[in-house]
């Protein structure tokens, strides 16, 4: 399907971070040491928003939003959710800056007082557009991954894999060789490959010695076996796997942008998720994009982008998802991707239904699959399903036998005040009025009665 022949109602957009300084992870784990971003990062998430917005928000262009507002941003048709957790306000920052880009400063972003003086916006009218910001403490949704351990032990048992050892052996003369550029560190081995190749990466940008020292193929043959180890750690063959978690936390939210671009009434129009590198390789395989391009196993640049656009068809039916990526600033455009182990588009009901049924829809599942009752929430979810089992314990259900004797109790106690009420009619001489208030009262107790054993049964 060409651009011209539908009509983009809105786009899902997930996009790495730029460039930083170091940032350590532990193999183990992945528990990650703070870093921050640089003036390069800023610049290369600014240029892929600009990038975006010619595409997007650019009303001559074929894939421009239907109904969006491109030069104020209304909040209603914006939903930004940025990863503040392991790289510290490194994709917060990100996300401001390629904002900058797409909804560049605008002198018309004022207001006019009651004394009729118009204000501007700072910096010529400066665009602030709300960013959520995804804390590990308390949201699991972008990086599910965290303290989670079945995820830890399918990491080390990656490590034991067949296919990993023959990688270490078939690349041995290359970490032997390592070190001399490394500043004397030890661990240069597989298992540590993140670390190595981010260190040489960082260094190769910003350090002209190092630069200039490092034989040229090095670097290149780092980043593939970090890609190599990172695919192998951040992807499982089932779709269902502790690897896929990445995105399987990422798709609640992803299903409900799109349900929001695709209802008429609802005025979304951009679901932007800024992310770090490790989910790409989860969206990829889940997808099956990598089974059609196998390239798509590699180590995604800084401010790589997916545009996941909801596009409605001129022939009419269903709005349908197209595939678009652009590896950073280094790809001069956007590239279209299959997927879905088809060729195209493919309908919105098919990549909810196949992947809806894996996704992990709350922190409550993310507790379970992670078997965490004590981390990211799960400690305050742990608290609550022990006082609820108390409770429960305390108000338990009558039991078949119990409630066999209560219901024989019941029909003896009916019987005897039947049994009274004759009794009554055939020795009592009391007047009329006075019979019929004991009779109203016998009714009242009666009822009262009946009342409190039903709550008992309830």
């Amino acid at each position: 399907m060409s651009n011209t022949d539908s009509t983009v109602l809105g786009v899902i957009f997930l996009i790495r971070h730029g460039d930083r300084q170091g940032f350590y992870q532990d193999p183990t784990n992945y528990n990650p040491a703070n870093t921050v971003i640089t003036p390069l990062g800023l610049r290369e998430e600014f240029i892929t928003g600009d990038y975006l917005r010619n595409i997007y928000l650019n009303e001559s262009s074929p894939s421009f939003i239907k109904g969006i507002n491109n030069t104020i941003a209304d909040p209603n048709q914006i939903t930004v959710v940025a990863d503040a957790a392991g790289e510290g306000g490194v994709i917060m920052n990100s996300a401001e800056a390629l904002l900058q880009g797409l909804f560049p400063p605008d002198s018309d972003y004022s207001t006019t007082l009651a004394n009729g003086t118009t204000i501007e916006a700072p910096l010529g009218g400066y665009q602030y557009i709300e960013i959520e910001s995804a804390l590990a403490e308390n949201d699991v949704s972008l990086e599910g991954w965290t303290s989670c351990a079945p995820f830890d032990t399918a990491t080390a048992e990656f490590y034991q894999s067949a296919a990993f050892n023959q990688t270490a052996q078939e690349n041995s003369d290359f970490f032997n060789n390592l070190p001399q550029y490394l500043d004397g560190r030890s661990d240069v081995n597989l298992e540590n490959m993140w670390n190595i190749f981010d260190y040489m990466n960082v260094n190769y940008i910003h350090n002209a010695t190092f630069q200039s020292k490092l034989p040229p193929t090095m670097l290149a043959q780092a980043r593939t076996l970090a890609a190599f180890h990172e695919y192998g750690v951040f992807t499982s063959p089932q779709l269902d796997g502790i690897g896929n978690i990445g995105f399987r936390t990422m798709l609640p939210g992803i299903f409900e942008g799109l349900s929001s671009i695709t209802n008429s009434s609802d005025p979304l129009k951009i679901y932007y998720n800024a992310i770090a590198y490790k989910s790409f390789f989860t969206l990829f395989r889940m997808t099956g994009a990598v089974d059609q391009s196998p390239q798509l196993t590699g180590l995604v640049n800084y401010a790589a982008s997916v545009a996941i656009e909801v596009r409605q068809p001129s022939s009419g039916g269903e709005p349908v998802l197209r595939l678009q990526f652009k590896n950073g600033t280094q790809d001069d455009a956007q590239t279209t991707f299959n997927w879905f182990n088809t060729t195209g588009d493919i309908p919105v009901s098919a990549f909810t239904n196949f992947l809806a049924p894996v996704a992990i829809n709350s922190t409550a599942d993310w507790c379970k699959v992670c078997s965490n009752t004590e981390d990211r929430g799960c400690g305050a979810i742990a608290a609550a399903a022990s006082q609820a089992a108390i409770a429960d314990r305390v108000h338990q259900r009558i039991s078949p036998v119990g409630a066999g004797f209560l219901g024989a109790g019941l029909t003896l106690f009916v019987a005897l005040c039947i049994l009274g009420a004759l009794f009554s009619l055939r020795v009592l001489t009391a007047g009329k009025g006075k019979r019929q208030s004991r009779h109203s009262q016998t009714r009242s107790s009666r009822s009262s009665d009946s009342n409190s054993l039903e709550k008992v049964n309830a």
